[in-house]
């Protein structure tokens, strides 16, 4: 079966029986993404997912291929920003799905701009959607977690969180490296109450987002591409199933006393 191929392990998958909310599930046409192939890998493992993105359209077309392979998924609106609407989507997925068991925080943005060029309104929103949209979200689903008897957050950050980058992303490296040591705090606080908390931390990934850094231009796009892939020790580039299947491994039972940890899906960018 190929990572693209979607078959749900209906009562015997790794996620049997639980219930996963993956913040920005969306992608950015027919190609996938980090968010949407964690929430397609966590439906072919038995969870039954609701897919949040502020797009509604690219939420609803991943619940429609994981429905399309048998799958148990609803689409639900939300800007990470406004937390009366992360509020609706714990209490929507607990309405309709009886419990939340994985929180999966995908969204991420960056400007590029040098230090002495970055606008303060800039740096702001960086921070309100990379940083501070993590923790509403973790804000309305952790005491959930919490009464239920535990949980697993998987917040996904970047190499850029951990090095210096050839694009001046400074925002967005601050950004990833505060989410790194947010959910190390998280995961000590609430490690009595069985609610774990990991990061994933992708290298250069092949994603429509990375494209999409070349605005459209084809030609561009490709020479991008070529340069990421030779920045790679392997050679080419990770795809967004090598994140989905670490998050996968998070979210599940198979690492129950782990918490607190990163895990550096990066093909040996960081070494």
């Amino acid at each position: 079966m190929g990572d693209s191929a979607l078959a749900i392990a209906s009562g015997h998958g790794r996620l049997a029986g639980k219930v996963a909310i993956v913040v920005g599930a969306g992608s950015s046409g027919a190609d996938v993404s980090n968010g949407s192939a964690a929430a397609i890998v966590y439906a072919r493992e038995g969870a039954r997912v609701l897919c949040v993105d502020r797009d509604t359209k690219a939420a609803q077309r991943v619940v429609e291929q994981i429905r399309e392979a048998g799958g148990d998924a609803l689409p639900f609106e939300a800007d990470v920003c406004s937390k009366a609407q992360l509020a609706a989507m714990a209490s929507y997925c607990a309405s309709e799905f009886g419990r939340i068991d994985v929180l999966h925080n995908n969204v991420g943005i960056e400007i590029v701009a040098e230090l002495e060029d970055i606008r303060e309104e800039d740096w702001d929103r960086v921070f309100d959607i990379n940083l501070k949209g993590v923790m509403l979200a973790c804000q309305q689903v952790v005491p959930r977690m919490v009464q239920q008897g535990g949980g697993s957050i998987v917040n996904i950050s970047s190499i850029a969180s951990r090095k210096w980058s050839p694009m001046p992303f400074l925002a967005y490296n601050t950004s990833k490296a505060a989410l790194n040591h947010m959910t190390r705090v998280l995961a000590r606080r609430y490690a009595s109450d069985r609610v774990r908390a990991n990061v994933v931390v992708p290298g250069l990934i092949d994603t429509p987002h990375a494209a999409h850094l070349t605005k459209g231009d084809a030609a561009a796009g490709q020479a991008a591409r070529d340069a990421r892939n030779l920045r790679c020790p392997m050679g080419h580039q990770g795809t967004p199933w090598d994140i989905a299947y670490a998050s996968l491994f998070l979210a599940s039972d198979e690492s129950r006393y782990i918490t607190g940890t990163e895990i550096a899906v990066d093909g040996g960018l960081y070494l």
